[in-house]
């Protein structure tokens, strides 16, 4: 029965070489989904930066507007108060109007009547001309005043729309960062397994590596050996192995069938008695 260890040992072998393949494909695995975090979290910083230009742009417009906004409204204060200067104008002339009535009504007696109609009528086309002025210069102000009040009323609701696209890119900046922290934390979380998973890998690898060399005829490696060269080793003694099995089948030894060595090695009892067989 000794000469049939070997091909006990050449299933154990296929199963080891699957069992290194499967960690080599995890690690691949954890390797690219680092990469697709990077490449996420690059992404994220790059919308934090136009983020936060965009909002360098917002606050540098909403100052532009509130300083055309204080400029519009010194002149709002100054024609108000030219308006009110020429208002006061106009009560004066008012009042000089009613005064002159008032001493042409006294001359009435004393000029004669065609003089009296002459001065009359000098005074009026005086006052009519200095009325019709100040009308028009007051029209004027009206005018530009209320341009400057709708003036000031759209620069105040572009200042309210500015305010409020900077409070939405405030949000969005916020949400970006904490999208990017998240990235992070979880990048660290990747990096943390698969470091953990590298470990048990090469630890594995080196038993590998260690089992395979270390069979009767194998050389050992002078060098750092590759994956490719570890499963051509493996690959090499599972031949050999089956090779000697064939060989002891054609020479008439009684061996169990692979499928049987299989069976029998994946089964935890069948374990358990062949652990236990050496001790009886």
């Amino acid at each position: 029965m000794e000469g049939a260890s070997p091909a006990k040992a050449a299933p154990e072998e296929a199963v080891g070489h699957a069992d290194a393949r499967g960690a080599l494909q995890q690690e691949q695995a954890r390797v690219a989904k680092l990469t697709e975090l990077q490449n996420g979290e690059r992404e994220l910083r790059e919308e934090l930066q136009k983020a936060k230009d965009d909002y360098g742009m917002a606050t540098g417009a909403i100052s532009s507007l509130q300083r055309q906004l204080e400029i519009q409204e010194s002149q709002l204060r100054r024609i108000k108060s030219e308006k009110e200067m020429l208002q006061k104008k106009l009560r004066e002339r008012e009042n000089q109007l009613q005064a002159m009535s008032t001493k042409f009504c006294s001359l009435r007696e004393e000029q004669k009547p065609e003089e009296m109609m002459v001065t009359i009528e000098k005074e009026n086309c005086s006052l009519r001309q200095v009325v019709t002025e100040q009308e028009s210069k007051l029209a004027e102000q009206n005018k530009l005043i209320s341009e400057l009040q709708g003036t000031v009323s759209q620069l105040q609701a572009e200042v309210l729309t500015s305010r409020y696209h900077i409070h939405k890119q405030q949000r969005a900046q916020e949400a970006i960062q904490s999208q990017a922290e998240t990235l992070q934390h979880r990048e660290l979380q990747t990096r943390v397994a698969l470091e953990c998973i590298t470990s048990r890998f090469e630890r594995y690898r080196s038993k590998i590596i260690q089992a395979t060399f270390s069979t009767a005829g194998s050389k050992p490696p002078q060098a750092e050996v590759t994956d490719e060269e570890v499963l051509e080793a493996m690959q090499k003694i599972i031949n050999e192995r089956m090779e000697f099995y064939q060989m002891l089948k054609q020479k008439g030894v009684k061996v169990p069938s692979l499928y049987s060595i299989d069976t029998s090695t994946s089964s935890p009892t069948s374990a358990k008695g062949r652990r236990k067989s050496p001790t009886r």
